[in-house]
This record gives C-alpha cells, sequence and structure tokens, in this order.
C-alpha cells in the first residue's frame, strides 16, 4: 500500500470556493482526532500486508490541530502499520495557522513536508475567495518555513475573475522569488451549491474566462518550466527531487486508505468512500462500525481509472499495459478514439507511450472522458 490520507474535517471559515467536507464548528476536534485513531486500529488488517510510504494530511485544515494531535496521529499509523523507514509525511497548511511557535514545533515533529494553501500573494483574491489569511501572512509564513522545512509545496489559484496576465504572471514570479521547490496549481472552479456559483448567478463576481484561464495556465507552464520545474502532472510542478510521493503514487495507480469522514480509499480492485457527514461518523466509529460505502471496480472502471490518472502526467498511458492488461479490443479502441487527438497536435504517440502535449494540457480532462470505454462491452 503506497499511503495514508487523513482527513481533518475542519477550517476557521469556508472559502466561497470550496466544496470539501469540512465544518467550522471546532468543538468536536478532540472526539474527531481520537476517532480518526480508532478508525486506523479498526483498519490495519487491510494493511497487514503493505509498506505505508508516505502519509498526508489533507482536508478541510490539517494545521487546525495542535502539533501534539497531529504526532498522536501519526503515533497510531506506526503502532497499527508497517512504515517505510523514511516515509513522506505531509501536512497541508493554511499561512494564518503557521505561527512562529507552530513552524518550530512541526519541524521536531516526524513531518517533513509542508504543502501550504497560499492561493494568492493579492489581497484582492484573498478577498474574493474569502481565505482566512492575508498577503502579508503568505510571505511571511513562507520565509519561515523555509527555516525549517525543505520540502514544501504551495497552492496557485489561476482564472479567478479580473485577474490578468500581469497579475498572475507577478504571482508566479512572488513564488519563484521564495525559493519554494514544488508549485500546485489549480483553475478556479465554479462547483454547485457553493458561495462563488451564487455570486457568479447574482452578477457580484464575474462568470469564470475559460480562455482566460488557458492563458494562464500557458503563463505558468512555460515560466515554470523556463525556471527547471517539471510539469510531472497537469496541476503540479516540481523541481527534481522534490515531485510529491503521495500524489504520484495516486496517479500510478497505487493502493491507498482514506481515513476520515468523506476520505476515500482504494485497493486495486475496489474504491471506498467514508460518510461525509461529522456526526454520523463519530458515532459509527464510536460503535466501532466503518461507516464506508465499497464499489467493486468493473474491468472499464478500471481502463477508465487509468486513463484518466496517467494521461494527466508526463509519463502517460501504456499501451503496452493497456493490451496486457485489459485486451486487444481495449488497445484498437484506445488507437481508434485518440487519432483525432493526435491529429490535432492535443495528444502525442512516442514509442510505447499516449501523451498529452503542451497544447493539449488543459483540455486533458475532456480529452480523457472521451477516451474511456462507457456503455461498452468489449470484455
Amino acid at each position: 500500500m503506497s499511503g495514508i490520507y487523513i482527513h481533518i474535517p475542519f477550517c476557521k471559515q469556508a472559502c466561497h470556493y470550496c466544496d470539501f467536507h469540512f465544518s467550522t464548528g471546532m468543538a468536536k476536534k478532540g472526539a474527531m482526532v481520537f476517532a480518526l485513531k480508532k478508525e486506523l486500529e479498526l483498519r490495519k488488517e487491510e494493511g497487514k500486508d503493505e509498506v505505508i510510504e508516505t502519509i498526508y494530511f489533507g482536508g478541510g485544515t490539517p494545521s487546525a490541530l495542535d502539533t501534539s494531535e497531529i504526532n498522536d496521529l501519526i503515533g497510531s499509523v506506526y503502532s497499527n502499520y508497517q512504515v517505510a523507514e523514511n516515509p513522506e509525511i505531509t501536512l497541508e497548511a493554511n499561512p494564518d495557522d503557521l505561527s512562529k511557535e507552530k513552524m518550530v514545533q512541526l519541524s521536531k515533529s516526524p513531518v517533513n513536508r509542508l504543502s501550504i494553501g497560499v492561493q494568492s500573494f493579492f489581497e484582492q483574491d484573498l478577498e474574493m475567495m474569502n481565505r482566512a489569511h492575508n498577503a502579508k501572512e503568505a510571505e511571511e509564513c513562507i520565509l519561515e518555513a523555509t527555516r525549517f522545512f525543505d520540502n514544501i509545496s504551495i497552492d496557485l489559484i489561476y482564472g479567478i475573475p479580473g485577474m490578468s496576465n500581469k497579475r498572475w504572471r507577478q504571482n508566479i514570479e512572488k513564488a519563484l522569488s521564495l525559493g519554494i521547490p514544488h508549485i500546485s496549481s489549480y483553475a478556479l472552479t465554479v462547483e454547485p451549491k457553493t458561495a462563488l456559483a451564487n455570486f457568479i448567478k447574482k452578477g457580484k463576481v464575474k462568470p469564470i474566462d475559460d480562455a482566460q484561464a488557458q492563458m494562464h495556465f500557458h503563463l505558468l507552464f512555460d515560466v515554470l518550466t523556463k525556471e527547471g520545474y517539471d510539469c510531472y502532472e497537469v496541476s503540479n510542478f516540481g523541481k527534481p527531487g522534490y515531485y510529491s510521493k503521495n500524489n504520484t503514487a495516486y496517479w500510478l495507480g497505487k493502493k491507498y486508505m482514506g481515513i476520515g469522514p468523506s476520505a476515500h480509499s482504494y485497493d486495486g480492485e475496489r474504491r471506498g468512500w467514508n460518510i461525509n457527514n461529522n456526526p454520523k461518523y463519530l458515532k459509527a466509529i464510536g460503535q466501532g462500525e466503518l461507516p464506508m460505502t465499497i464499489e467493486t471496480l468493473s474491468k472499464n472502471d478500471k481502463y477508465n481509472e487509468y486513463i484518466m490518472t496517467s494521461l494527466r502526467t508526463s509519463w502517460g498511458v501504456s499501451l503496452e499495459r493497456i493490451r496486457a492488461d485489459y485486451g486487444n479490443q481495449y488497445y484498437h479502441y484506445l488507437n481508434q478514439q485518440s487519432n483525432k487527438y493526435v491529429t490535432q497536435g492535443l495528444l502525442i504517440l512516442s514509442k510505447d507511450q499516449l501523451m498529452v502535449t503542451k497544447k493539449g494540457k488543459f483540455l486533458v480532462d475532456g480529452i480523457a472522458s472521451d477516451l474511456f470505454v462507457v456503455n461498452l462491452d468489449l470484455n
């Protein structure tokens, strides 16, 4: 098993664009930590023959936990599972949580990688998104973090309504000036039932401009690759040696276990997801039950998932693996479906690998979905 993901379902406030599972009430934080430890114990048989290579704290806002609580959860992983000698242990954190004192504490913990949710270095963007930190806190926290951590990633969002190419480039250049070795960057998306969706509907915020977002992506790609970053996955840029091991394992189709409300798991044959309700999760775990829905993957499901995850990466889709794992019919179907994108310069076939080109990267999810097997029996 590649890794364990631990979902921390708490945030100080709700970002306008976010549809992840979280609560802004912290009253049950202690009970949740206890339940997360209990779930780790309940599921230890799943990982008895596996070696845990990564531990990833996501959310929500994992940095809302005290360092002692983070250490307690990491200790629970070590108590119940076989852990690799030097695992990558990542903590997602918000700048407003990373005080100097917190940074010192974390540097003495097993956490060895920080993923900091900056999103933008401009006040107007942060206010529009309803982030809990300001631009000054973002810069100061990164400068402090580099004193204690070598492996740091930051998140940046592009395609924000009203964001010019100039302001986006300044965001990128600010990140570069701070010496960050890994940058995850995503286009702002409008999820249903979010505050952002409501603001756009009422005309308070301009609609997302896909053409502008695409320009931002190509600007990001050009600047970062020129500076020595590898775009090893469409939304992730890392200097050599600083790729996210946790995320890379996911894109390579390795097994992972998701702990906590709304967390997802994958064992190669089945997908599972926990209930996305904190009280119901706490109650079930308290009764020694796993509040998880499990789906057994069909051959088509596995093929589609492999296409979706692999096409987003720099190593692409292996045609040899398609033939070996799924058979000649899937192999010929993929060749037929992908041919038009090769002709358009969006995909390229290099030896055995089908890869997305620079031109096609921003459009990769739509391309992948057109390569899926849907309602077809190719067995």
